[in-house]
């Protein structure tokens, strides 16, 4: 288990605090529709913290080639008809490059400064030139709109607990996920980002914002600083 996460429930749990059972069992929402609009048709995709395919599936619907990354193999048992890698995102190193890369599930927002350097180098070492990296980012009251509950048309309830502050801008984050016939929580670190910060973090790793997808600002496509200069030239 990484240092600040933990999580409880039935059945495995990652070392970030994911239960595999839980994610296995939540909805995948529109986040594929969102991804299909943003990139070229049949693009062949790196998705990095794919879990158990939740996004996966989706993407392979619509037609796009996916390469699954996780440092899971529990999780990456429950994907399918995507070529799978078990890996920590931060030390990937394929040797080939992707017309998109896809870093969710607001993993932009880790708290060690060092790995979310650590992602967004793996990031720009495996997109194409020409190709986008897609990032999504937590919604700008996500660590202060708190307690917070969801009840999905499914039959479940997804609350957001509590963001604790727990030193250099870094707070612990408590999740508890409710079912009919079984409870799960889960408790991470993440750091709020600014949409200037956010920015900063992105050229510092030598990408930058191409657009924000949607007016709540949470999916962003980016790409290679050089990239969006010769775009800008040729305008």
């Amino acid at each position: 288990m990484r240092e600040g996460y933990e999580g409880t429930g039935p059945g495995a749990i990652t070392p970030d605090g994911c239960a595999v059972e839980l994610y296995s069992r939540l909805p995948v929402g529109d986040e594929p529709d969102i991804i299909a609009a943003a990139v070229p048709k049949g693009a062949r995709i790196l998705e990095l913290g794919s879990g158990v395919g939740r996004m996966t599936h989706g993407l392979l619907e619509r037609g796009f080639t996916v390469t699954s990354v996780d440092e899971s193999a529990e999780m990456l048992e429950r994907v399918r008809g995507a070529r799978t890698i078990c890996s920590p995102i931060e030390d990937l190193d394929l040797g080939e490059t992707f017309d998109v890369v896809l870093l969710a599930s607001f993993l932009v927002h880790v708290g060690d400064v060092e790995v979310r350097r650590g992602l967004l180098r793996t990031c720009v070492r495996h997109v194409a030139e020409g190709g986008s990296v897609l990032i999504q980012r937590e919604g700008a009251d996500y660590h202060t709109n708190l307690p917070r509950e969801r009840v999905d048309p499914s039959g479940f309830t997804v609350r957001i607990v509590s963001a604790e502050p727990v030193g250099d801008g870094v707070n612990s984050v408590r999740a508890e996920y409710e079912f009919p016939d079984a409870v799960w929580t889960q408790t991470f670190r993440a750091r709020p980002l600014t949409k200037d910060q956010f920015e900063e973090a992105l050229e510092e790793a030598g990408l930058k914002v191409d657009r924000y997808l949607a007016e709540d600002g949470i999916w962003v496509r980016a790409v290679r600083a050089a990239q969006a200069t010769e775009v800008r030239k040729g305008a």
